[in-house]
């Protein structure tokens, strides 16, 4: 009796073990930059982690991003410069839209 009741409780640990994981939400993060062509790409980096996207018509997306806050960075073609957008906050299940960057020369 002792034993089917410590298994019992194994299984009901790793099931809701299981069912944490599945409950993990992931955000986003868009925005425009102006001008379009002035850009290459732009990264979103967090402590470690660096995610980077491409540009389309002057509008970037990131899908998937974990909860937490970022700088945006938009790297530029010449003659613009480089800019950056700090403290961007993701949360689950939410995108964050950064709105319009635009390119300093």
């Amino acid at each position: 009796m002792k034993k089917a009741s410590l298994n019992f409780i194994a299984v009901l640990g790793l099931s809701l073990g299981l069912l944490a994981f599945t409950s993990i939400r992931e955000g986003g993060i868009q925005g425009k930059v102006s001008p379009a062509e002035g850009a290459s790409e732009v990264l979103a980096v967090a402590g470690t982690d660096t995610l980077r996207t491409g540009i389309t018509n002057g509008s970037f997306t990131f899908g998937k991003v974990k909860a937490g806050t970022y700088t945006v960075w938009v790297k530029a073609i010449a003659p613009y410069k480089d800019t950056s957008v700090a403290n961007v906050a993701v949360t689950d299940s939410a995108t964050t839209d950064v709105g319009e960057i635009k390119l300093l020369q």
